[in-house]
């Protein structure tokens, strides 16, 4: 991040830059401000934009070789291809003497670092990965967002606001924004103005549900389970969340129990360390085996609801109530 921020200041251009990594809110505010800056103010002659795996290299080799309309440069915004995992090699080679006005700007969520692609993009270009941000980061973002709307925040009602919204930076921003519209007048967000006015993401709440069915509290898990539908949740999506969390916690319980400290943990598992902290909290009201025998059944009731031996509403209730 920070050489490309050296670059936009000094104009000192890179031909090609590659914005990839799951934090999403950050490659969307690095793609824009690296396509204006190149591109200039309301330059669309010579600016384009490409998205999906359906993209065709050989037009847009051809749109790179073709030169800049009355501007020093043509820039190419290439998002979500898939180029980075297969299928870039063609444009790879030409990436290797590129024309010398055009500049690219690629934007993945994932990428395979062995490819001829990044490999070239890395050699260059500037290859900038945007992982998900640390508890610290974020609780600095945070109060820094509030401060100049004249707000102040304490580190423990920041950590009650994450615990609540989760981690992802763009929900943040959107639950920050109704939070300052919540606060006005007030000097200090208090923790129940978190409470009152921010929404809990849906993994917060299968992350309670699955605590339930750890606790052995049928009827709390069940309560859950129907605010999400009354919430328009999908079954099928709740299962799917049911199903990640449970396989999340059984890699967490195999890790924890080969020695693993929560940080390494949450490295290994791409969970910032103070999920991974919960992540452990939780794992540890289960043993393997239940966890192993969870994630079966979470698949045998996509079975059944796939086979119409169950509807899709009745299966995870059930499933809600066998695991437990």
């Amino acid at each position: 991040m920070q050489q490309i921020n050296e670059d936009i200041k000094s104009g000192k251009w890179k031909q090609m830059y590659l914005l990839f990594g799951e934090e999403a809110y950050l490659r969307k505010q690095y793609k824009d401000r690296l396509s204006q800056a190149l591109s200039g103010d309301g330059d669309s002659m010579n600016s384009h934009y490409f998205e999906g795996k359906d993209v065709n290299l050989g037009e847009i080799i051809d749109l790179a070789e073709t030169m800049p309309f009355f501007a020093e440069r043509r820039v190419i915004v290439l998002e979500n291809t898939g180029l980075f995992k297969s299928g870039g090699e063609k444009l790879a080679e030409y990436l290797d003497s590129p024309a010398p006005t055009v500049y690219f700007v690629f934007v993945e969520s994932e990428v395979d670092k062995r490819s001829k692609l990044y490999k070239q993009v890395q050699s260059a270009g500037h290859a900038a990965e945007f992982a998900a941000q640390d508890e610290k980061t974020l609780k600095r973002w945070i109060a820094g967002i509030l401060k100049k709307e004249g707000l102040q925040i304490t580190e423990n009602t920041a950590e009650a606001f994450l615990d609540k919204v989760g981690t992802d930076m763009g929900n943040i921003r959107l639950e920050l924004e109704k939070l300052v519209c919540y606060c006005m007048g007030k000097s200090i967000v208090e923790r129940e103005d978190v409470e009152q006015i921010c929404t809990t993401r849906i993994n917060n709440r299968i992350f309670d549900m699955v605590t339930a069915i750890g606790e052995k509290r049928t009827k709390d898990a069940l309560a859950l389970y129907y605010d999400l539908l009354a919430l328009k949740e999908p079954p099928m999506r709740i299962l799917f969340l049911i199903a990640r969390q449970c396989n999340t916690l059984l890699q967490v319980k195999q890790l924890k129990n080969r020695g693993f400290a929560n940080k390494a943990i949450g490295e290994k598992l791409g969970l910032p360390g103070f999920v991974a902290g919960k992540y452990v909290t939780q794992a540890a009201r289960f043993k393997e085996r239940e966890l192993r025998t969870a994630v079966e059944r979470c698949v045998e009731s996509e079975e059944a609801v796939k086979t119409g031996r169950m509807n899709d509403t009745m299966s995870v209730e059930m499933l809600i109530v066998s695991v437990l």
